[in-house]
């Protein structure tokens, strides 16, 4: 096998079932059909997979353009091994209300820490605040 730098690399992977993670922290699983100079992907029968603690659920998306900037992994599935988990299936809905529920108990969290640091006259700048160099 040689040696093909930057995304040429790739190109032996396309047709083949990849996992996406993107900086958003969503998790696409689908067909690698077509990349490009910049990492652009298109995915085709992509589905969106939710994680919330030891269950799992999967969003249809069909197809779908990912630009390159924002993939953070990328990596071939083993299709022998893709049904060996230890996670539950569940369905859309379920998974969706799970997720809602975390990310409000998150929110909860993060406001109790908040309030704990202003009672001892500390502060967290916003995420929003800071400027971006």
């Amino acid at each position: 096998m040689n040696y093909m730098p930057g995304t040429a690399s790739l190109i032996e992977d396309i047709d083949k079932k990849h996992l996406v993670l993107l900086r958003d922290g969503r998790t696409l699983i689908g067909f690698l059909r077509s990349i490009d100079q910049f990492a652009n992907l298109v995915l085709h029968q992509t589905v969106e997979r939710i994680h919330v603690g030891k269950k799992y659920g999967d969003i249809p998306r069909g197809i779908f353009v990912v630009r390159g900037e924002n993939v953070v992994l990328l990596g071939e599935i083993d299709l022998e091994k893709e049904n060996d988990t230890p996670l539950q299936q569940v369905s859309i809905e379920e998974i969706l209300e799970e997720q809602r529920v975390e990310q409000q108990t998150k929110l909860e969290a993060e406001k109790l820490k908040v309030q704990a640091l202003k009672d001892r006259g500390l502060s967290i700048p916003r995420a929003d605040t800071l400027d971006e160099y």
